[in-house]
Formats: C-alpha cells, sequence, structure tokens
C-alpha cells in the first residue's frame, strides 16, 4: 500500500495524480488537519508530528510514503529519512517527498534559467527549492514569493472570486516581472488555481503541474526498484483518514479529488 502524508487537505492533489499515473495500486491518506497547519511550527514540534503520521501509516500497512506537504519535504524530511534507515523491519520501506522530482524536473524545462517558486512562508523561507535547484544547476537564478493568502482562499472555496484572482496578480508581479520562463508551485493547494496561475502568468512561462510530476516520478522510482513495486498491494482500494471531524473531511476533500467521497475514518496519530 501507498501511503500519503499531509497536514491537512493539499496532498489531495498529489493522491489525485497518483492514481491517475498508478490506479492498480491501494492508497491510504492520512490528513493531519486537527494540527493543521504545519507553517508555523518549531522544528522540533514539525518533526514530531511527521514522524507519528508516517509511524501510523507504516502501522497501516504502507510500504512507501509520499510526504506530500511541502512544509514537512523542505525542513524535516531529510533528517526523517537518516533516522529511519537505522529503524529495524522500517529501512526497508521508502519516504519519498515532493521538492526533489518537482526541482529535477524544473530543471530540464527552463531555458533561459530564471524560476520562479510560490509557496507559503515556511516553505519560501527555508529556501529548500532554492537550495535543489542550485545543487543541479548553480546557474539557475531563483525568484522567490510567498503567498500566505492563497491557502485560506483555497480552503474557503474562493477560487473563482475576483479578489482571489487580484491578490494572485498582486503576488505574482514581481516574479513575472523578473522574465521567468518556468514557475515552481510549492504548496500542495496551488494547483487548485493551476489555470489561474496559467493564465496570469501568460503562454511564454510554464507553470507545471506539481501532482503530475510527482506521480511520473513515483513510476519511474518503482521500475527502478522491483524491490519495492513488488512489496505493494494492487487492489485499487482508497482509504482516507483524519485528525480532525471526517465529515468535514469528506466535503472538503471531495472538491481537491474532483470526486465524492464516501467514507472518511478519524485516525489517532498522537500516540
Amino acid at each position: 500500500m501507498i501511503g500519503v502524508f499531509d497536514s491537512g487537505y493539499g496532498g489531495l492533489t498529489v493522491l489525485k495524480e497518483l492514481i491517475k499515473e498508478l490506479p492498480d495500486y491501494d492508497y491510504l491518506y492520512l490528513g493531519d488537519n486537527a494540527r493543521a497547519p504545519y507553517g508555523n511550527r518549531s522544528h522540533e514540534t514539525l518533526k514530531k508530528f511527521t514522524e507519528q503520521g508516517i509511524n501510523y501509516l507504516f502501522g497501516q500497512g504502507c510500504v512507501l510514503i509520499i510526504t506530500a506537504c511541502n512544509t514537512v519535504s523542505s525542513q524535516v524530511l531529510r533528517e526523517i529519512q537518516e533516522e529511519y534507515l537505522l529503524v529495524p523491519n522500517v529501512k526497508d520501506r521508502k519516504i519519498l517527498g515532493v521538492i526533489k522530482p518537482i526541482v529535477e524536473e524544473t530543471v530540464k524545462i527552463t531555458k533561459n534559467n530564471r524560476v520562479g517558486v510560490v509557496g507559503t512562508r515556511s516553505t519560501i523561507n527555508s529556501k529548500s527549492y532554492e537550495v535543489e535547484l542550485h545543487h543541479l544547476n548553480p546557474d539557475i537564478k531563483v525568484y522567490s514569493q510567498a503567498c500566505p493568502l492563497l491557502v485560506p482562499l483555497v480552503e474557503e472555496d474562493w477560487i473563482k472570486k475576483p479578489e482571489t484572482r487580484m491578490i494572485l496578480k498582486k503576488y505574482l508581479r514581481p516574479i513575472k516581472s523578473a522574465n521567468v520562463d518556468t514557475l515552481i508551485l510549492g504548496c500542495t493547494h496551488y494547483p487548485l488555481l493551476l489555470k489561474e496561475f496559467r493564465q496570469i502568468m501568460g503562454k511564454r512561462i510554464t507553470v507545471p503541474n506539481p501532482g503530475k510530476i510527482v506521480a511520473h516520478s513515483l513510476v519511474d522510482y518503482l521500475k527502478r526498484h522491483p524491490e519495492i513495486e513488488t512489496l505493494l498491494t494492487k487492489g485499487k482500494k482508497r482509504t482516507y483518514t483524519t485528525t480532525d471531524d471526517p465529515t468535514r473531511f469528506a466535503a472538503a476533500a471531495s472538491k481537491f479529488l474532483g470526486q465524492k467521497i464516501e467514507e472518511v475514518f478519524k485516525a489517532d496519530i498522537s500516540s
């Protein structure tokens, strides 16, 4: 089974693309909605919450986990990956993030080595995308912009509101003026605004769907690691769990997935 972990709803945009690319596998989604957002948490607390989520997913039978949360991927993922390599009965399971595959694809896409990055304040302040981009191509110039209002606007279903478009245009103005040719959406909520991002940035600027990039990367990863692929169950089962109210989660998550979710379970991951 493949686990997808997120602080809330955003990771569902990644799960949506994973199901499209790899529909035969079983998936378990965990949203830590009761403690969201993660962006204002200390490093110690963020690591603790992430470890609890990962332990829960491993305990439910997941062999491979995608940490879809950009905050987790940017601030604590590498540390956690190294620690779990030393844990008996866990070291053969895998924990993957979303930043590395997105960066690798961006390096392939950009022609003028000018890349924009948008995300939450915590993701932008971590400079994780910038570090990874420069690791692969030191010549790339990165122009970052925190967009703190977008997540609440998406979760309030204000995607089509003129106020949202006005705010988005203001956020994107300095990046567009920097003559970038590629824009990274560094938050899993942002694909719900993908159409708006592309319209505002214009046709000459590529704005990839990060969920699709992660899904394509996982397809390639499983081809290169058959020892992991053979451990994954194939029953097309989808299980949705949240640490908060299942009814509320089902209603909101259906919008992120683009389909109705019939059943959501409440997960206790704090022990």
